[in-house]
Protein backbone atom coordinates (compact mmCIF):
# COMPACT_ATOMS: atom_id res chain seq x y z
CA UNK A 1 0.00 0.00 0.00
CA UNK A 2 1.58 3.37 -0.66
CA UNK A 3 0.62 6.73 0.72
CA UNK A 4 -2.14 8.33 -1.07
CA UNK A 5 -3.66 4.28 -0.79
CA UNK A 6 -2.97 5.07 3.06
CA UNK A 7 -4.65 8.61 3.13
CA UNK A 8 -7.52 7.06 1.33
CA UNK A 9 -8.37 4.31 3.91
CA UNK A 10 -7.65 6.13 6.76
CA UNK A 11 -10.45 8.93 4.87
CA UNK A 12 -12.91 5.92 4.80
CA UNK A 13 -12.62 4.93 7.92
CA UNK A 14 -13.06 8.41 9.53
CA UNK A 15 -15.95 8.38 7.70
CA UNK A 16 -17.75 5.67 8.73
CA UNK A 17 -16.75 5.92 11.89
CA UNK A 18 -18.15 9.36 12.06
CA UNK A 19 -21.51 7.93 10.61
CA UNK A 20 -21.50 5.50 13.35
CA UNK A 21 -21.15 7.97 16.47
CA UNK A 22 -23.88 10.45 14.38
CA UNK A 23 -26.22 7.45 14.38
CA UNK A 24 -25.78 6.03 17.89
CA UNK A 25 -26.17 10.33 19.15
CA UNK A 26 -29.37 10.04 16.95
CA UNK A 27 -30.70 6.86 18.81
CA UNK A 28 -29.08 8.39 22.32
CA UNK A 29 -31.22 11.31 21.45
CA UNK A 30 -34.24 9.79 20.30
CA UNK A 31 -34.26 7.51 23.39
CA UNK A 32 -33.78 10.31 25.72
CA UNK A 33 -36.99 11.69 24.48
CA UNK A 34 -39.19 8.97 24.66
CA UNK A 35 -37.92 8.27 27.90
CA UNK A 36 -38.65 11.71 29.28
CA UNK A 37 -42.21 11.43 27.59
CA UNK A 38 -43.09 8.15 29.36
CA UNK A 39 -41.97 8.73 32.80
CA UNK A 40 -44.66 12.32 32.39
CA UNK A 41 -46.75 10.79 31.31
CA UNK A 42 -46.64 7.74 34.03
CA UNK A 43 -46.06 10.31 36.58
CA UNK A 44 -47.80 13.36 35.51
CA UNK A 45 -49.97 13.54 32.22
CA UNK A 46 -51.03 16.57 30.98
CA UNK A 47 -53.27 19.36 33.01
CA UNK A 48 -56.97 19.19 32.22
CA UNK A 49 -57.39 22.34 30.81
CA UNK A 50 -54.96 22.32 28.30
CA UNK A 51 -56.52 22.95 24.86
CA UNK A 52 -58.08 26.42 27.08
CA UNK A 53 -54.59 27.16 27.95
CA UNK A 54 -53.15 26.63 24.14
CA UNK A 55 -55.12 29.68 23.27
CA UNK A 56 -53.17 31.95 25.64
CA UNK A 57 -49.99 33.54 25.34
CA UNK A 58 -48.05 32.66 28.12
CA UNK A 59 -48.77 28.65 27.84
CA UNK A 60 -47.19 28.37 24.02
CA UNK A 61 -44.58 30.69 25.23
CA UNK A 62 -43.13 27.63 27.80
CA UNK A 63 -42.56 25.73 25.25
CA UNK A 64 -40.66 27.79 22.80
CA UNK A 65 -38.11 28.60 25.60
CA UNK A 66 -37.75 25.04 26.85
CA UNK A 67 -37.51 23.56 23.17
CA UNK A 68 -34.87 26.65 22.59
CA UNK A 69 -32.16 25.43 25.34
CA UNK A 70 -33.03 21.29 24.50
CA UNK A 71 -32.43 22.01 20.82
CA UNK A 72 -29.44 24.21 21.88
CA UNK A 73 -28.33 21.91 24.26
CA UNK A 74 -28.66 19.09 22.19
CA UNK A 75 -26.04 20.45 19.56
CA UNK A 76 -23.63 21.41 22.12
CA UNK A 77 -23.62 17.84 23.46
CA UNK A 78 -23.39 16.66 20.25
CA UNK A 79 -20.43 18.79 19.26
CA UNK A 80 -18.79 17.55 22.66
CA UNK A 81 -18.97 14.13 21.35
CA UNK A 82 -16.34 14.80 18.65
CA UNK A 83 -12.90 15.99 19.28
CA UNK A 84 -11.93 19.07 17.98
CA UNK A 85 -15.31 20.14 16.94
CA UNK A 86 -15.38 23.65 18.37
CA UNK A 87 -18.02 24.19 20.49
CA UNK A 88 -17.98 27.98 20.54
CA UNK A 89 -21.39 27.98 17.95
CA UNK A 90 -23.03 25.48 19.08
CA UNK A 91 -22.64 26.80 22.68
CA UNK A 92 -23.90 30.48 21.98
CA UNK A 93 -26.96 29.31 20.36
CA UNK A 94 -27.45 28.23 24.60
CA UNK A 95 -28.12 32.29 24.71
CA UNK A 96 -30.82 31.78 22.79
CA UNK A 97 -33.03 30.58 25.79
CA UNK A 98 -32.39 33.02 28.56
CA UNK A 99 -32.70 35.71 26.08
CA UNK A 100 -36.15 34.62 25.14
CA UNK A 101 -37.24 33.95 29.02
CA UNK A 102 -35.97 37.59 29.57
CA UNK A 103 -37.99 39.09 27.15
CA UNK A 104 -40.99 37.54 28.03
CA UNK A 105 -39.99 38.37 32.26
CA UNK A 106 -39.55 41.86 30.86
CA UNK A 107 -43.21 41.67 28.94
CA UNK A 108 -44.88 40.08 32.43
CA UNK A 109 -43.52 43.10 34.31
CA UNK A 110 -45.38 45.82 32.09
CA UNK A 111 -48.28 43.14 31.70
CA UNK A 112 -48.88 42.48 35.55
CA UNK A 113 -49.64 45.38 38.52
CA UNK A 114 -46.94 45.11 40.67
CA UNK A 115 -48.88 43.81 43.87
CA UNK A 116 -49.57 40.73 42.00
CA UNK A 117 -46.03 39.82 40.48
CA UNK A 118 -44.60 38.11 43.64
CA UNK A 119 -47.71 35.30 43.73
CA UNK A 120 -47.19 35.08 39.65
CA UNK A 121 -42.99 34.32 40.72
CA UNK A 122 -44.17 31.66 43.81
CA UNK A 123 -46.86 30.20 41.64
CA UNK A 124 -48.78 26.95 43.00
CA UNK A 125 -46.58 24.69 42.03
CA UNK A 126 -43.03 25.02 42.85
CA UNK A 127 -41.87 22.13 44.93
CA UNK A 128 -43.88 19.86 42.24
CA UNK A 129 -41.71 21.63 39.76
CA UNK A 130 -38.14 20.98 41.47
CA UNK A 131 -39.28 17.39 41.97
CA UNK A 132 -40.53 16.62 38.77
CA UNK A 133 -38.42 17.90 36.00
CA UNK A 134 -35.55 16.22 37.58
CA UNK A 135 -37.68 12.70 38.06
CA UNK A 136 -38.26 13.34 34.24
CA UNK A 137 -34.56 14.30 33.34
CA UNK A 138 -33.07 11.83 34.88
CA UNK A 139 -33.56 8.65 32.74
CA UNK A 140 -32.42 11.04 29.87
CA UNK A 141 -29.67 12.24 31.40
CA UNK A 142 -28.28 8.83 32.18
CA UNK A 143 -28.72 7.42 28.41
CA UNK A 144 -27.52 11.20 27.23
CA UNK A 145 -24.10 10.64 29.11
CA UNK A 146 -24.03 6.63 28.03
CA UNK A 147 -24.20 7.71 24.08
CA UNK A 148 -21.33 10.12 24.92
CA UNK A 149 -19.34 7.60 25.67
CA UNK A 150 -19.45 6.87 22.02
CA UNK A 151 -17.52 9.89 21.09
CA UNK A 152 -14.23 11.24 22.81
CA UNK A 153 -15.05 14.17 24.60
CA UNK A 154 -11.98 16.17 26.05
CA UNK A 155 -14.13 18.36 28.09
CA UNK A 156 -15.42 15.80 30.37
CA UNK A 157 -17.64 18.05 32.75
CA UNK A 158 -18.75 20.36 30.57
CA UNK A 159 -19.59 17.86 27.85
CA UNK A 160 -21.68 16.33 30.94
CA UNK A 161 -22.93 19.48 31.89
CA UNK A 162 -24.50 19.74 28.50
CA UNK A 163 -26.05 16.01 29.03
CA UNK A 164 -27.81 17.65 31.87
CA UNK A 165 -29.01 20.94 29.67
CA UNK A 166 -30.34 18.99 27.29
CA UNK A 167 -32.07 16.83 29.65
CA UNK A 168 -33.19 19.09 31.35
CA UNK A 169 -34.98 21.00 28.37
CA UNK A 170 -36.86 17.49 27.43
CA UNK A 171 -37.96 17.47 31.12
CA UNK A 172 -39.34 21.30 31.06
CA UNK A 173 -40.61 20.87 28.20
CA UNK A 174 -42.86 17.67 28.69
CA UNK A 175 -43.43 19.01 32.44
CA UNK A 176 -44.63 22.51 30.85
CA UNK A 177 -47.91 20.54 29.29
CA UNK A 178 -48.69 19.68 33.17
CA UNK A 179 -47.76 23.02 35.26
CA UNK A 180 -50.71 25.26 35.59
CA UNK A 181 -48.36 28.39 36.59
CA UNK A 182 -47.74 29.98 33.27
CA UNK A 183 -46.10 33.23 33.76
CA UNK A 184 -42.52 33.63 32.60
CA UNK A 185 -41.68 34.74 36.11
CA UNK A 186 -42.81 31.26 37.42
CA UNK A 187 -40.37 29.63 34.43
CA UNK A 188 -37.99 31.90 34.81
CA UNK A 189 -37.58 30.81 38.83
CA UNK A 190 -38.16 27.70 39.36
CA UNK A 191 -37.81 25.87 35.97
CA UNK A 192 -34.38 27.32 35.81
CA UNK A 193 -33.89 26.08 39.00
CA UNK A 194 -34.90 22.37 38.17
CA UNK A 195 -32.52 22.65 35.23
CA UNK A 196 -29.67 23.87 36.84
CA UNK A 197 -29.85 20.61 39.16
CA UNK A 198 -29.87 18.52 35.92
CA UNK A 199 -27.04 20.47 34.60
CA UNK A 200 -24.93 20.29 37.87
CA UNK A 201 -25.35 16.68 38.29
CA UNK A 202 -24.67 16.04 34.47
CA UNK A 203 -21.19 17.75 35.03
CA UNK A 204 -20.59 15.72 38.51
CA UNK A 205 -21.33 12.34 36.62
CA UNK A 206 -19.38 13.83 33.43
CA UNK A 207 -16.45 14.15 35.48
CA UNK A 208 -16.55 11.00 36.41
CA UNK A 209 -17.66 8.83 33.34
CA UNK A 210 -16.88 10.66 30.72
CA UNK A 211 -13.22 10.29 31.18
CA UNK A 212 -10.98 8.95 28.62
Amino acid sequence: MDTQDLIRALSRDAAAGGARLSRRLAFGFALATGLAAIVWFVLLGPRPDIAEAAATLRFPFKFVVTLALAGAAALAWRAAARPGTPLAPAAALLLAAPVLLAAGVTAELFAVPEGARMARLIGTNSTVCLTFIPLIGALPLAVLLAALRNGAPTRPTLAGAFCGLAAGGLAATFYAAHCIDDSPLFVAVWYTIAIGMLTLAGALAGRLVLRW
